[in-house]
């Protein structure tokens, strides 16, 4: 099973995540920024301003392709669960990524969280981030995208608690076929 934990930054993927992390047995945590990281990392300056106009490694050409491929070699080494917690919200993207984990396991899963543009902003600043730095500059771009295209199932993380998120991702997979 995959699933993949969506949101802007400052959301709660990460700690949504490792909290299912705890839950769900025979599973790991796979961060595409990890991919972007290393192709950022690693691909010449003038490529990645062709690319990457925006500075987004996102837009890096390989980096949804690797995505994919680094998913399925972690499913196929380690016969694990993937949470995937993810800031994505080009559309085109997505549907590539979620298609490409599909065919690695056709029980793949999206969940997007949302909140408030003041609660998410709120959050980046008690994290430690400093305003007007990437992450508050995605935030508005992020929830617009969130409302303009079907990004599957939202949860609204504005009052719930941690635990309460997990629940309902949990029950959400239970419901939809696993466990």
């Amino acid at each position: 099973m995959i699933i993949m934990i969506n949101g802007p930054f400052g959301v709660g993927k990460t700690t949504v995540s490792n909290e299912l992390l705890n839950e769900l047995n025979n599973s790991m945590i796979f961060d595409p920024e990890e991919v972007g990281f290393m192709l950022r990392n690693i691909i010449p300056i003038d490529i990645k301003q062709l690319e990457a106009i925006a500075g987004d490694f996102q837009d890096l050409k390989m980096w949804k392709e690797l995505t994919v491929i680094v998913a399925k070699l972690l499913v196929e080494k380690y016969k694990r669960h993937l949470i995937v917690p993810m800031t994505i919200r080009n559309v085109e993207y997505f549907q590539y990524i979620f298609e490409g984990f599909k065919r690695i396991d056709q029980d793949t899963f999206h969940f997007c969280l949302i909140a408030k543009e003041e609660t998410i902003f709120k959050r980046l600043l008690d994290r430690g981030e400093k305003e007007g730095d990437w992450c508050f500059q995605q935030t508005k771009k992020c929830l617009q995208a969130y409302r303009d295209n079907d990004f599957g199932v939202y949860i609204n993380t504005e009052n719930l608690s941690i635990e309460t998120i997990v629940l309902e991702i949990i029950q959400s997979l239970s419901n939809r076929c696993i466990q």
